[in-house]
């Protein structure tokens, strides 16, 4: 079985060193099951292409006495020799990913840790692929993550066309994402087409899946076919990855489209929604990671971090050198630690995050001198009489360089279906505003604590008449010089 990946970026033999893998040399890998060679049939500036071929030892693979019984549909004696595992990709190649690519499914890189954390255009091609649901489903589970999705059936036999086609496809993928981002996708999606584990699936599976589907699982339209796929149909082990993966959603401040579920791919409205858009909720975070980007931020102060999504997509940036997640909640602050899997970090990374449990209407002096903070859809859960307390908390005591600000805009819940007159998108929200109303809030706490502020917002282009379903503000200190003075502190 094979796959390929391939890069444009420049120089493209950097994937080399993302890979941890030499374009020059063909390595081989022992598998449980076989060998896995990693050799790159291209490799210039302009375009690298790294192949994975993996052979099976259908001995290997039919196993030997005392060995567990696998999930795979070939039950009989004779099936387990032969069958189509050499040639099709399946577990046996997600299980090769894990072995070959460890470091690089981790998002780590020795040689290039900011490419690590870097979008890269990126190709991936899998030409024998058992993908049990078709060429659709292929499209339905990789396409909202922001691929370009090919999937082609492979015919029984090009010479006789009316026989039709077999149940493999010939799957091409196209996008710029990190590269971990990529592996992991790959990693889970694969034996999810392919619905045929080869090997016993543990209860430890259910802790692979939400680490490999951390950031993009919790809200993907298909998560409960990706997970009981994932799982072999194990009803008490999909049944308990469900569950977390609900908690997750709750703690999470619970993103503008998941109360009324305006379409489960994104902010379009219900009965508009496209499966290749990224949800809001992932929009959303990567709205704010770009403006923390730019503000050139490396100290960050995630505010009502709630369950960590956030804090996730911040800790694998390697240019945010400390990141905070700061609460009121315990219950919150322990799922942002499962989430960011706390107690599995090397130390190096673990010492970069911490959590603090601290009420965003007073002043804390630990929250003193950091170079950007974040609110994320946390005002609207703030009775208004309450803001002002917030305000001189954050913006008059905590004066951090750089202040990033969401929350909803009401205007655009006309777009929603199920969103009658007075209703908010979520029950702990307090108030929503207009732009306008939040325009007049921008505008004075930036007045009053001395910050100049720009307007955004996320999700689809401006409608021309409600906007964008949420709004973004970013504060910038007008007395910036002073932080190296506060951080010293």
């Amino acid at each position: 079985m094979l796959l390929t990946l391939t890069t444009t970026h420049h120089p493209a033999t950097d994937l080399g060193h993302l890979l941890v893998k030499h374009p020059d040399r063909v390595q081989s890998f022992d598998l449980p099951a076989g060998t896995a060679h990693v050799f790159y049939p291209e490799a210039d500036e302009a375009r690298c292409t790294a192949a994975l071929l993996v052979e099976v030892d259908p001995l290997k693979l039919g196993g030997g006495r005392g060995r567990r019984q696998s999930t795979s549909p070939e039950g009989f004696t004779l099936g387990q020799y032969v069958n189509d595992r050499p040639y099709a990709a399946s577990s046996l190649l997600s299980s090769a990913l894990t072995k070959v690519f460890r470091s690089a499914l981790r998002g780590e890189s020795r040689d290039r840790p900011e490419l690590a954390a870097t979008d890269l255009p990126l190709t991936v091609r899998v030409p024998v692929l058992r993908c049990r649901g078709g060429a659709e489903l292929a499209v339905r589970v990789f396409a909202p993550l922001g691929w370009t999705v090919t999937a082609t059936p492979v015919p029984l036999d090009e010479t006789y066309p009316d026989w039709g086609d077999s149940r493999y496809v010939d799957l091409t993928l196209t996008g710029t994402l990190r590269l971990a981002d990529a592996l992991n996708h790959l990693y889970v999606l694969l034996p999810v087409l392919d619905d045929a584990k080869h090997y016993w699936v543990a209860p430890d599976e259910v802790d692979k899946l939400l680490r490999a589907g951390s950031g993009w699982l919790v809200d993907h339209p298909e998560r409960g076919l990706i997970t009981r796929r994932y799982l072999a149909h194990r009803r008490a082990l999909a049944g308990a990855a469900l569950a977390r993966l609900a908690e997750l959603r709750l703690a999470d401040e619970p993103p503008a489209d998941d109360s009324v579920d305006p379409g489960a791919a994104g902010d379009a409205p219900a009965g508009d929604a496209d499966p290749r858009r990224a949800s809001l909720a992932v929009r959303r975070r990567e709205a704010v990671l770009a403006a923390l980007r730019d503000s050139g931020a490396s100290r960050v102060l995630d505010l009502g971090c709630g369950g960590g999504a956030l804090l996730t997509t911040l800790a694998a940036d390697r240019r945010f050198t400390e990141v905070v997640g700061v609460d009121v909640a315990d219950r919150s602050l322990a799922m942002a630690a499962r989430r960011l899997r706390l107690d599995r970090l090397p130390e190096r990374q673990r010492d970069r995050i911490h959590l603090r449990q601290s009420a965003l209407t007073y002043r804390d002096d630990r929250l003193r001198g950091y170079d950007a903070a974040v609110l994320m859809e946390v005002v609207e859960h703030l009775d208004p009489p309450r803001l002002p307390a917030l305000e001189d908390a954050v913006f008059g005591h905590a004066r951090p360089g750089t202040v990033v600000v969401t929350t909803p805009n009401v205007e655009y819940n006309v777009r929603y279906e199920g969103l009658g007159p007075g209703r908010f998108r979520h029950a702990d929200h307090r108030f929503e505003w207009t732009r306008a109303e939040f325009a007049a809030w921008v505008a004075r706490v930036a007045a009053a604590h001395g910050y100049t502020a720009t307007l955004g917002g996320v999700g689809d282009d401006d409608d021309p008449e409600v906007g964008t379903p949420t709004q973004l503000a970013v504060f910038t200190r007008n007395d910036r010089d002073d932080r190296k003075e506060e951080t010293s502190r």
